[in-house]
């Protein structure tokens, strides 16, 4: 029965020129002996109307509602029938139906704004329409169950296009009470979401739409501008004329202070926040997330403290969430005194030879320089982080090798205790301590509950372990960085020069000063090139020869290797081998040799 009266209304809407619905507005605007034609004008408001009569007839029904919206009853409020005054009160009766078709009107534009059907135009009308209710209401206060309706329409519906978004975001979200009411509604859908997540009784489609609610609610809570409070002013600018009773910052504005209302406005944001951040967000909005959190969210929290169970989890899930979320736990460990004991543990198994190749790498380095900043770190610590560091110089790139030697540079200038490392000898005291199995806290090997085995430890052994992922027991303070020294010979120019500021005494602060980190954390083959092609050259490197060369290579380019001519190398023959009368010599010289 009911598709029935809809095809029918369908063919009667078909049926009406645009003449048609313009006449039946002005005859509703004009006299109330025509309040027939509202639910007429009613009928156009859909998605499967033409464009043209669905504006014509919502600029007509505004129009008709705005002046008579004040003296309206309440939606909860109906009329009772049972008899009673009310029930003969025609005016009463009269203004409870007004009052069901503006509640249809708000919901045909509420549907209107979510659907597929409707173009960027009709959505924007149907949007400047809601908001014209929500902001004069009744009275004049902002209607805040109209507004939530449309938030929860909008995240709930199928429709993923952000012009609608866009548009709440450029047109509405820089008054001060829009934004405090989309904090109210927010929180409400991010806790209802997370509900109905926990019961886990939902299909295959509401997963798909939950996710898809999730990345509107966060999308709607990026594009909120901050409140922004200088030298006493604030922006204070309002969509409504009035406010709820509830809206205390906002009410009391001449009498409260701006530190005040900030203070209530941080905390509509931080509940919001938190609420959103207890659902199970999709990995790309979860990096996004992590990646503005210590610029766009700590700052304007009231307490940025409680994000640490947040923040610690997603440190403790390894690889690039790990180290996306550093910015945001290294914010708390020093501006907000959070305490994480394993803090340097964890951030010592990040030094893989994939960060050096990560998206957020520049960051993360000069994070990493920050924080083996303090000269309270002990000796075995930063050993173990310079060590560490030295090792994956091996197999990085150009730029990676860059970074690495500026992290070493500033890790022995701010460290003296491991300078040691720079060029470290085995000599009888370690010697003694290796024999005797002692550890770097001076623990012998029974105490430590360790054992050594001495008997295949051999001069020239490196006894750093890459492997071992608690910096305390790698032994760092027992190597060398000898993996630097290779760098002398590296085949890139830019690396084999700037590892030459590690021949300084970095021992001698006065002297000497700290590489700022961030001029290499961003490099790549790319970066290297274009400075490569920038320099000025003053010498340019020609092929020639002064004298006549008798072999590829000089005997100074490769040290205990010799290369000679046939005539000066004599022959001798001893069956089907060429051998040369200088290899019974017990030096280790190369001879090239020719089959007869």
């Amino acid at each position: 029965m009911a598709s029935i009266l809809a095809t029918k209304q369908k063919k009667k809407r078909r049926g009406c020129s645009l003449e048609d619905v313009k006449t039946l507005g002005e005859q509703l605007l004009s006299s109330r002996a025509h309040i027939n034609n509202l639910p007429l004008l009613l009928n156009f408001i859909s998605p499967s109307s033409s464009p043209e009569h669905v504006i014509e007839s919502t600029v007509t029904l505004q129009s008709f509602f705005i002046p008579v919206l004040p003296d309206l009853p309440s939606s909860s409020s109906k009329p009772s029938f049972d008899g009673g005054k009310s029930s003969k009160d025609p005016e009463l009766v009269y203004k409870t139906w007004l009052r069901s078709q503006f509640d249809d009107f708000v919901k045909s534009l509420i549907a209107l704004t979510v659907s597929s059907q409707s173009n960027e135009t009709l959505r924007d009308v149907a949007l400047d329409a809601i908001m014209e209710f929500v902001k004069l209401g009744k009275g004049g206060r902002f209607q805040s169950a109209i507004y939530h309706r449309f938030l929860n329409a909008v995240v709930h519906s199928t429709l993923s296009d952000d012009f609608l978004l866009d548009m709440l975001a450029s047109k509405f979200l820089k008054y001060i009470d829009v934004r405090y009411y989309t904090y109210i509604s927010l929180e409400k859908l991010a806790t209802s979401l997370a509900t109905t997540d926990m019961t886990g009784t939902y299909s295959i489609d509401f997963v798909f739409n939950a996710e898809l609610a999730i990345r509107k609610i966060h999308y709607i809570l990026s594009h909120i501008p901050p409140l922004v409070i200088q030298e006493g002013k604030s922006d204070y600018e309002m969509w409504s004329e009035l406010v709820l009773m509830s809206f205390t910052i906002l009410l009391l504005m001449q009498v409260m202070s701006t530190s005040q209302i900030a203070k209530k406005m941080k905390l509509k944001f931080t509940r919001t926040w938190l609420s959103f951040l207890r659902l199970k967000l999709p990995l790309d909005v979860y990096k996004e997330v992590l990646a503005t959190l210590h610029q766009a969210v700590i700052p304007n929290l009231s307490n940025p403290i409680m994000l640490c169970d947040f923040l610690t989890r997603s440190y403790d899930i390894g690889g690039v969430i790990s180290v996306m979320a550093l910015s945001s736990l290294f914010l708390l460990m020093t501006q907000n005194g959070l305490e994480y004991p394993n803090f340097y543990e964890k951030l010592y198994v990040l030094l893989v030879p994939s960060i050096f190749m990560a998206k957020h790498r520049a960051k993360f380095f000069e994070l990493v320089d920050s924080c083996l900043k303090s000269p309270l770190l002990p000796a075995y610590l930063a050993a173990a982080f310079a060590k560490k560091l030295s090792r994956l110089v091996l197999v990085v790139p150009p730029s990676g090798a860059l970074i690495i030697i500026a992290l070493i540079h500033n890790l022995l200038r701010r460290h003296p205790s491991i300078n040691c490392l720079v060029h470290q000898e085995a000599d009888d005291e370690n010697d003694k301590d290796v024999s005797t199995g002692e550890n770097e806290f001076g623990e012998s090997a029974k105490e430590s509950g360790t054992s050594l085995d001495t008997s295949s430890i051999k001069p020239g052994i490196d006894l750093f372990n890459s492997e071992e992922s608690d910096p305390a027991k790698s032994n760092a303070l027992r190597s060398s960085l000898w993996e630097i020294d290779t760098l002398r010979h590296h085949y890139c120019p830019a690396v084999s020069r700037f590892v030459m500021s590690l021949e300084n005494d970095l021992t001698v602060r006065a002297k000497t000063t700290e590489i700022n980190v961030k001029d290499f954390s961003s490099g790549s083959y790319a970066t290297i090139f274009r400075e490569a092609t920038g320099r000025r050259i003053k010498q340019v490197p020609l092929a020639f020869y002064q004298a006549t060369p008798t072999s590829l290579f000089s005997e100074g380019d490769f040290a205990g290797w010799t290369f000679k001519s046939d005539a000066d190398t004599k022959i001798v023959e001893s069956g089907n081998d060429a051998i040369t009368e200088e290899d019974n010599h017990k030096s280790a010289k190369r001879q090239r040799v020719k089959c007869s």
